[in-house]
């Protein structure tokens, strides 16, 4: 565990980076129904694929500032010239295949919209059945991330293997890995509680 400034403990990895301690209390691990939010956390979630979380939370207003806000029915119509001028934007993460993944993406997400209605509601189909106060879990996947992750691959997403989906479940709240002594973890276990996944 981490002892963070106000003396309480964290999850171990809230300490590495002082940026991270922001993040974990405020957003890691609460539930998010905002369609726009949703697909901002699993394109970030792609692009910090081999990288460190850091380099992606530090470049994170970049990136909002890149892909319009990460509204996906705007990024759906980037062609290659919007491409291209992601590929010379140093203030993000320049990969080809991530950039285009993401652009991919959006159209998918578009395509999933139309015919559920929602991302959260298709997102939030995946909650682990009586997941609510279960201990944090060990390891990189799921079950549910395998299964989610397989079902994107069959729409069409793209650079979102099980351990990047899982990665993206934890952030979104779909699973609250918060340790169990984290003085967060109570806090995502309220917020949960009243939370109603879309239906």
């Amino acid at each position: 565990m981490f002892i963070a400034p106000d003396g309480q403990a964290r999850c171990d990895w809230a300490g590495v980076a002082p940026e991270f301690l922001h993040y974990h209390d405020t957003e890691w691990g609460f539930p998010i129904a905002n369609d726009h939010q949703l697909f901002e956390k699993i394109c970030l979630e792609s692009f910090q694929s081999g990288l460190s979380w850091r380099t992606i939370l530090e470049k994170r207003e970049n990136f909002r500032h890149a892909f319009a806000g990460f509204d996906f029915r705007i990024v759906a119509e980037f062609g290659g010239a919007e491409v291209e001028r992601l590929l010379g934007d140093s203030g993000i993460v320049r990969h080809r295949g991530k950039i285009e993944a993401a652009v991919n993406n959006a159209r998918r997400a578009v395509e999933l919209v139309d015919e559920g209605g929602s991302l959260a509601k298709y997102f939030w189909s995946y909650e682990p059945v009586d997941d609510k106060l279960a201990p944090p879990r060990a390891g990189s996947i799921s079950s549910a991330s395998v299964k989610l992750s397989k079902d994107l691959k069959i729409r069409g997403w793209k650079f979102l293997g099980p351990t990047t989906v899982f990665a993206f479940m934890q952030a979104i709240g779909l699973v609250n890995d918060h340790e169990t002594e984290c003085a967060t973890r109570p806090l995502a276990c309220a917020q949960r509680a009243h939370f109603v996944p879309p239906r």
